[in-house]
This record gives C-alpha cells, structure tokens and sequence, in this order.
C-alpha cells in the first residue's frame, strides 16, 4: 500500500510540473555534452532558439558580443546567461569556419572635405614621400588621415577578407609584406599598407541563442 501510494504521488507530481527543475549549471553542461544540442533545447527544454551566423570583421575592437564570442569561444561551449534589452539567453558555438586576414594601414582622405584633384594630389604626394623614404607611413597617418585609424597611426588591426572594400580586397590579395597603395571609394582616397599577412583564422561562426 506504502509503495503503491508514493507511486502515485510521483505521477501526480509529474503532471503537475512539480519534477525538480534544472539549474542554469546543469542547462549548460548537458548542452555542451549533447550530440544535437538544438534538438536538446527543442524537446527537453522546451525552449526558443535562433541559429546566427556571424562574421568576425577584426581580432580585436569587436562590434558586439556576438563577434567576440564568433572569434574567442570555445567550440560547442555554452556562454551566459546574458541579458540585453530585457531578454535573458544563453549562447552556444556550435561550428566555425576560417578565414583570411589582413593586417592593415591606413591613410584616408575624405573627398567631402576636399576636392577630388585635390585628394588625388595629396595621395599622389604621400605614396611619393613613402616610395622615396622622405618620411614614415605612421607619421604620414597622423598628419593627413582623416580617419580613426589617425589615433592609432594608421593601423588597422588585422581585418577579415570581405569585410572591406573591394577593391582593397583585390588589391591585397596580389600584395605582399610592406607594400603600399591608393584605391578610391566614393567617400575618398584610401593609402593601404600591407603591414603582416595573410593569415588564417577564426572567421565565420554558426552560433544558437537560447531565449530563457
């Protein structure tokens, strides 16, 4: 009879939705031990989910936490929870592909400052000054570059393949170590350094949200 009843109770707890609940600990390491880890939160957890692809655009200075997390975690590690704009969620790395980098210079004259024959003779001018070593590309950067990169004297950090112009993306791919030169976008004259590269690296990641 004894049996029969805690038997009974078990059942009724169970549906009831009175089962011990898990902890965000034990959440987070039976997702990183699961074969299918969206299938978990699917029909174990019963929870939301949402699949992102995300691209790292640079190795350092990231955009968001969704890139940092692309280019830092660990794979099939689960990071969080965190809350942004009211909403908690857990994230995942679920794969990862590379990609090539560039570490980069640059010079930037803005054509909205100055006219077009203008910027094209100040261009002109500094690849002179650095072809014929009358001055250096750092000291050049902080003088005439009308970009952030002035702060950093020039540098750009290591930047992702497709994550900029073009035409820089062209030109680098048949550049080597330390060469130097000018492409123009439709906001002006971009002087590009190739400093070190190309390398691979941590590229693209396929990352799940969790929504809790």
């Amino acid at each position: 009879m004894t049996r029969f009843l805690a038997f009974t109770i078990l059942i009724f707890m169970s549906l009831h939705g009175f089962s011990q609940q898990k902890t965000m600990a034990e959440i987070k390491t039976e997702m990183e031990k699961s074969p299918n880890s969206p299938l978990y939160v699917k029909d174990i957890l019963k929870k939301r989910f949402k699949l992102d692809t995300v691209m790292v655009t640079r190795t350092v200075h990231f955009n968001s936490l969704a890139d940092s997390l692309a280019y830092t975690g660990v794979l099939k590690k689960v990071y969080g929870p965190f809350t942004i704009q009211g909403q908690k969620f857990l994230v995942q790395i679920l794969a990862r592909l590379p990609n090539t980098f560039y570490r980069i210079s640059q010079i930037f004259i803005d054509t909205s400052v100055f006219r077009y024959r203008m910027a094209d003779s100040l261009g002109k001018s500094i690849l002179n000054k650095l072809k014929n070593h009358q001055d250096s590309f750092e000291h050049l950067s902080e003088a005439y570059s009308m970009g952030g990169e002035a702060a950093t004297k020039g540098d750009l950090g290591w930047v992702a393949k497709g994550s900029i112009l073009p035409a820089i993306d062209k030109q680098l791919a048949h550049s080597k170590k330390g060469d130097v030169f000018m492409v123009w976008s439709g906001s002006g004259v971009h002087i590009i350094r190739l400093s070190e590269g190309p390398k691979q690296d941590n590229g693209v990641a396929l990352m799940m949200r969790v929504f809790l």
